[in-house]
């Protein structure tokens, strides 16, 4: 009987550097053939170019070195069938393709039917969609392509099988969110259960941008039993046995599904990890405020980079409390981190001034609250330029909401790695990194959050309890509930009204901030663009 050997290469492209994911592409293979006898080898979808290559697609050249790597790749296969994704192209039109390279040199190509274009998705403004199947041949067995969107709709799958196929291969780059793992599976186990065969799905992995890539390859079988799970936001090649009469054998380990929290923290840590390494960076600096988001993000970038990349700096002013000082210097002692305090009266002293004359007759207000900020954001910055670290920025998701941030002081910097995170998220991710190793003052994660920029300030003094506020902030973001569906669903009126207006005036904010990874189901950025003047009102 025949048997056929697969390997799913959960790979970490960079987008862009063709050269260097080619030859991983290489590496890979004659890994899966040499220490597997692997009959083929499975890549994600877009595994040459990165996901996504976006407007690198309009340049010819982009396209000319795709071309030739492909052309390399072929010359260099080790004597096994190599699928991959990239980009093809016929009288200057675009498609999203599965390439099919054989020993024998010979090349087939399959186009993805169906665009993502909603979300953080934008494929239709580059591709133009396949609508035939392909079907190999490896070994006697017969093997149905697809790519990544296909797998959620009926048809491909039914149109490879109907074409023959015994087994679907769907190359993925499939980005993460919470829930993400959960709705995937549920989609293929539905093509599984339509067409009776098995389905391998192999996803990337790795940082882009304002999206990770979870991994999470997985097998299964005609039965819709899930036979194999891929370890979650690694690189790692797994290897299943296929017969003729479609049974499926895992060869490498499977692993068992992590926790929603494990998860969302990982996430965290690899798009934090390959931001700063994939844009030619070594080290972090951060501002550590002795609250609870910037010990978050220090814990992360920690995990993400190791201590000895990463440079916490107290800055404190007359609101700063002692407890705050001390809190720092203790996570950053805790965590081995290199530390400074560096005060910051004398600058904001010195803006004020500066601006004396022209803040003459007119009372203390947020002014002087923001100029605290941004004498800290130019001191962060001054340092990141200087030493050439990637400043990170420590603010969450329930702040960008509501504006509850400094423009051009606490929000200046490269990179913000929970600026999808609620605040409640911050405080179960804060216990769950305890709950590894120690990493966080257990008093940090105890006191009422407070931003220190006035005598004794709380976030509650200007914002409702997070546990009210971030319900309403996912109904209206995340879910586009109107003002009076969420006061429908038992929340104050006044509340709603106030924080609703608060997000939508806040976007000129959230569209000069740094960059953050997506963890939730839409995150500010790619997938959820409002205009900043707008006359539409809410109800």
């Amino acid at each position: 009987m025949t048997n056929l050997r697969i390997a799913m290469a959960q790979m970490n492209p960079v987008v862009g550097d063709i050269a260097g994911n080619a030859e991983k592409i290489i590496s890979w293979s004659i890994r899966a053939k040499q220490g597997f006898q692997a009959d083929v080898v499975i890549f994600p979808e877009l595994a040459l170019t990165g996901y996504p290559p976006e407007d690198l697609l309009f340049r010819v050249q982009f396209l000319q070195q795709l071309e030739s790597a492909i052309e390399t790749i072929k010359l260099e296969n080790p004597g096994l069938c190599m699928i991959f994704g990239s980009v093809t192209r016929e009288n200057d039109v675009l498609y999203n393709s599965a390439i099919i390279l054989q020993p024998d040199q010979s090349v087939q190509y399959y186009a993805k039917h169906y665009l993502p274009n909603y979300g953080v998705f934008d494929e239709r403004r580059y591709f133009q969609p396949g609508n035939e199947a392909c079907v190999i041949n490896v070994k006697d067995l017969q093997l149905g392509v697809t790519v990544c969107e296909d797998i959620w709709f009926p048809g491909p799958a039914a149109k490879s099988v109907a074409s023959g196929a015994q087994v679907i291969l769907n190359l993925n780059a499939s980005p993460f969110h919470a829930s993400k793992t959960v709705d995937r599976l549920s989609q293929v186990k539905q093509r599984v259960a339509e067409n009776k065969v098995p389905v391998c799905y192999v996803n990337m992995v790795g940082g882009q941008d304002e999206l990770v890539f979870d991994g999470h390859s997985f097998v299964v079988d005609t039965d819709q039993n899930l036979l194999l799970e891929v370890e979650g936001f690694e690189e790692c090649l797994a290897v299943v046995n296929i017969d003729g009469t479609g049974s499926v054998r895992a060869v490498t380990e499977t692993v068992s599904e992590s926790e929603d929290l494990q998860q969302l923290y990982d996430a965290l840590v690899l798009a934090t990890h390959d931001y700063v390494i994939k844009n030619g960076f070594k080290n972090i600096v951060l501002g550590l405020s002795g609250g609870i988001d910037s010990a978050l993000v220090l814990a992360i970038a920690v995990d993400a980079l190791g201590a000895d990349a990463v440079h916490a700096i107290m800055m404190p002013y007359h609101y700063t409390s002692d407890i705050s000082v001390f809190d720092a210097a203790e996570q950053a002692k805790l965590l081995n981190v290199s530390y400074s305090e560096i005060a910051i009266g004398e600058p904001v002293q010195a803006f004020m001034n500066v601006l004396q004359d022209e803040f003459s007759g007119l009372g203390k207000d947020v002014t002087e609250e923001n100029l605290q900020a941004r004498s800290r954001g130019v001191i962060l910055m001054a340092i990141s330029n200087k030493k050439g670290a990637m400043l990170l920025t420590t603010g969450n998701k329930s702040e960008m909401s509501v504006g509850y941030a400094t423009l051009y002081g606490d929000m200046a910097g490269g990179f913000a790695p929970i600026k999808d995170v609620s605040k409640l998220n911050v405080f179960a991710l804060a216990n769950f990194r305890n709950s590894i190793s120690p990493a966080i003052p257990q008093r940090v994660i105890d006191r009422p959050p407070s931003a220190e920029l006035a005598p004794d300030q709380k976030d509650e003094d200007s914002l409702p309890p997070y546990e009210i506020l971030d319900p309403i902030l996912e109904m209206y973001i995340e879910q586009d509930l109107s003002v009076t569906e969420i006061i429908d669903n038992g929340f104050d009126e006044e509340a709603v009204k106030r924080v609703t207006w608060l997000v939508d005036m806040s976007e000129y904010k959230r569209r000069q901030s740094p960059p953050g990874v997506r963890v939730t189901q839409r995150a500010f950025g790619k997938e959820r663009r409002y205009p900043i003047t707008s006359g539409f009102k809410r109800s």
